[in-house]
């Protein structure tokens, strides 16, 4: 009997402990909550951030602190790397609040978070499609914003990117023997990235798959254009050999 008083004691003892321990917790100010989450973030704990954000947002009981731990949230994600769910807590900040001052930033982090999705060339390109949609938008919306330079870059890198998967594509036609099909992939290519660095790579096996289909005289005039156009280039001794 003695022993189960003492049980029932500790567990009283226990459970007082613990509430005690949880009542400062509850019991703290939406102000107190968002600085908890502004130090967490500085210290590189993101998650533990975001945790107290979100218990801004859930107390509803300032709109201009939740609006600010909104944007924090998908900063902590962006920067632990969770771009997944940074793109989604930018775009739906930006649906929330599209006239916010910090929309174009968070329209910015958005199309970033995409690029940071991009991998290799032969996986899923639909982050490559994202965030050129994206960031093209940006360029429209905010021509004079303060990341036009980066956005620009990255955009011409997305560009490169959609147009190395074009080539790897049409290289795969060519190389199991599928000539028009390869022949269509190349010519889209040379006509989607007409200003493209790697214009000359894109004529080089345009010319090949024609010769390869049997198009001698169209192969033959692809590879010249691409001698005339671009003599430097290393692609043209290679369309000399080709057109031999």
């Amino acid at each position: 009997m003695k022993t189960s008083a003492k049980l029932i004691a500790l567990s009283i003892l226990a459970a007082a402990f613990f509430q005690g321990c949880s009542t400062p917790q509850a019991n703290k100010s939406v102000d107190m909550l968002y600085k908890d989450g502004e130090q967490f973030y500085q210290a590189g704990k993101y998650e533990e951030a975001i945790a107290q954000w979100k218990k801004v947002k859930e107390t509803y009981k300032s709109p201009e602190l939740s609006i600010k731990a909104e944007l924090n949230i998908a900063d902590a994600y962006y920067l632990n790397r969770d771009y997944i769910e940074a793109a989604a807590g930018y775009e739906d900040f930006r649906k929330l609040h599209p006239k916010d001052p910090q929309a174009g930033y968070a329209l910015y982090r958005q199309g970033m978070s995409y690029f940071n999705q991009i991998h290799g060339i032969d996986t899923d390109q639909t982050p490559v499609k994202n965030a050129l949609t994206t960031l093209d938008s940006y360029l429209k919306l905010y021509p004079d914003g303060a990341q036009r330079a980066e956005v620009e870059e990255k955009v011409r890198q997305c560009r490169d990117k959609e147009l190395e998967y074009e080539l790897y594509v049409g290289r795969f036609y060519l190389k199991t023997d599928v000539y028009k099909a390869a022949i269509g992939r190349f010519e889209e290519a040379l006509k989607r990235f007409a200003d493209s660095a790697r214009r000359d790579e894109v004529m080089y096996y345009l010319g090949k798959a024609y010769l390869e289909d049997g198009q001698k005289e169209k192969g033959r005039e692809i590879l010249g254009k691409l001698i005339k156009e671009f003599p430097a280039s290393s692609y043209a001794a290679d369309a000399n050999k080709a057109m031999q």
